[in-house]
């Protein structure tokens, strides 16, 4: 731990001592990173430096930051390209549910100031715009059997009484 500054001397004065003394101990010397470039040194300066640096480290998007109406807007706008991913009615019906669910919760208890309208929205209309959309599916061709010429039929067993 270091030593209380005196009071008859600067702070400037004092820190400097410290500094020096430091640098007479090796406190400095072979610290990790030492001659090695600056990270960002010599690129334009970005104001929100430290928020990019957070959610490339924490691995997040920038839309986990918005507001919980703005970004149940932006799920509900692209909600048909979500579930044209999608196989079945029933998975995009859970999917319109969840984040109907969502939106309710929102709803109930919104948090912050309403700024963008919310809505629910209707699984019927989603199902049929996903079914419009997706490819037909191709009959399947059901292999026709050849039909048999009449002299390669089985020959009829003779009726005896």
């Amino acid at each position: 731990m270091t030593e209380r500054k005196p009071s008859g001397i600067s702070f400037e004065t004092w820190v400097d001592r410290q500094v020096r003394m430091a640098q007479e101990r090796g406190d400095f010397d072979n610290l990790p990173g030492a001659g090695k470039p600056l990270p960002g040194a010599g690129q334009p300066h970005d104001e929100d430096w430290w928020i990019k640096s957070y959610l490339k480290r924490e691995g997040l998007t920038a839309e986990s930051m918005l507001l919980t109406p703005l970004r149940l807007r932006r799920e509900i706008e692209r909600l048909p390209e979500t579930v044209a991913e999608l196989r079945s009615e029933r998975e995009v019906r859970e999917l319109v549910a969840d984040l109907n669910a969502q939106v309710v919760a929102w709803l109930r208890a919104p948090s912050g100031p309403i700024i963008v309208p919310v809505g629910r929205v209707d699984a019927d209309e989603v199902v049929a715009r996903w079914r419009e959309n997706r490819p037909k599916p191709r009959a399947a061709a059901v292999p026709e059997r050849p039909r048999r010429r009449w002299w390669r039929r089985s020959p009829r067993r003779d009726r005896t009484p």
